[in-house]
């Protein structure tokens, strides 16, 4: 972190809460992304927005002393400031991602190669003066319809703006991080810099083997580590225990596939010429457990009763937005149907986020895991399936009508 001083503003603690939940989420994004795509300048974003990690944890730190006026203030937000911890250990091995890339660690060199054709492309472009996005709004733009790009974060002068949205106006010296399909980055990079020409790394040729299956395993980590992050901070911004329960649940997949993931790496290790080019992938699934790990204790306050400090209750009861969890019930709506032929986001509001397969199902993912991270359309729902979906309290009633038996 950088020597600059901190100064208190008055912030609600939903509010530091809900950046450090976004920016945790982005960190763990961009980390594995830059491991997968084998970018030193994506690698280097991280760092610059672990720096922005610790500005918060001092700033959330800060408002939590302000709302403590007694010791039962101090008991109350004792769980909350046990997150700021947590949040501290997932900013700092999402850093140790990242110096994997930057400090040439040690990664097969065929990774690339060996990516999914599902895994979109994530490239930084600084904004030039000259660019046709300057001075417009992404909706201006309509980036998203026209290439499949969207920005998903944008750095300008130091600060960082997640989640960017339609209103948002890009500026001459923005930098800013854009994901979607390599033909739409091509454009996209372009027009962004002003002309610049973006040039992936091609990708190696040889045998791939065993490494297309490691590299499937990163892509759930990555995405397994930003649904456990969200579904931790969910919890006691709004004060379930059942989706507390559920970081439980997947904390203890992550670590199974960890496992199988290291096991994997150090049987790789006597295969190849150079056992030490695997050196990266150790110290991924050791930072893949922290980040799991990290949001257990998020969600420990929860899980043990500890009610939610006012400072936090109020907020929350201020917010539309929720999540639930809802197991797919026998004869329901959802029971042998699909997300999209039951239309769940137009007829409830709702948008499920991810799916834990039942006890023993045949659905499960290619990679043996009983979790479906962010499910398509033609994902299929079944009895037992545990559905957790985000959206609005009343759309939430709607959506846990359709799981129930009538």
């Amino acid at each position: 972190m950088s020597g600059d001083e901190v100064a208190y503003e008055p912030v609600s603690v939903k509010a530091v809460l809900a950046e450090m939940k976004d920016t945790a989420e982005l960190l763990i994004d961009l980390s594995y992304s830059a491991v997968l795509l084998g970018s030193d300048e994506v690698a280097a974003e991280v760092l610059e927005l672990e720096e922005q990690m610790d500005v918060l944890q001092l700033r959330a730190r800060m408002s939590l002393l302000m709302a403590a006026r007694s010791t039962e203030d101090a008991e109350a937000l004792a769980p909350v400031l046990g997150m700021v911890g947590a949040a501290e250990k997932i900013s700092d091995a999402a850093g140790d991602i990242a110096k994997v890339v930057l400090e040439d660690i040690g990664l097969p060199d065929a990774m690339r190669a060996a990516l999914p054709e599902a895994v979109e492309t994530l490239v930084r472009a600084t904004i030039a003066p000259e660019s046709p996005f300057a001075g417009e709004t992404l909706a201006a733009i309509n980036l998203e319809t026209e290439t499949g790009v969207r920005a998903i974060a944008v750095r300008r002068q130091g600060d960082w703006l997640l989640n960017p949205d339609a209103e948002t106006a890009l500026r001459a010296g923005d930098v800013v991080l854009f994901r979607g399909p390599e033909e739409g980055i091509l454009e996209v990079y372009r027009d962004a810099t002003g002309g610049e020409t973006y040039e992936p790394p091609e990708p190696p040729e040889g045998e791939l083997g065993d490494l297309e299956r490691a590299v499937d395993s990163i892509v759930l980590m990555k995405d397994m580590g930003e649904l456990a992050v969200d579904l931790a901070y969910g919890a006691v911004l709004f004060d379930s225990k059942d989706v507390a329960e559920e970081v439980v649940e997947l904390e203890a997949e992550v670590d199974a596939l960890q496992s199988r993931f290291e096991a994997w790496t150090l049987q790789a290790a006597g295969r190849v010429e150079d056992p030490v080019s695997l050196r990266g992938l150790v110290h991924l699934a050791r930072s893949t457990e922290v980040i799991s790990d990290a949001a257990l204790e998020i969600s420990e306050g929860v899980l043990r009763g500890l009610s939610t400090h006012p400072v936090v209750a109020e907020a929350v009861q201020e917010s539309d937005e929720i999540i639930v969890r809802v197991a797919v019930e026998p004869g329901s709506a959802f029971d042998g149907t699909t997300i999209g032929a039951e239309q769940v986001k137009t007829q409830t509001g709702m948008r499920v986020i991810a799916i834990r397969r039942a006890a023993g199902s045949e659905r499960t993912t290619r990679e043996g895991s009983d979790w479906v991270v962010s499910p398509s359309a033609e994902t299929t729902l079944g009895r037992g399936d545990v559905l957790i979906a985000k959206g609005t309290r009343s759309g939430a009633e709607r959506f846990t009508a359709l799981a129930k038996t009538e």
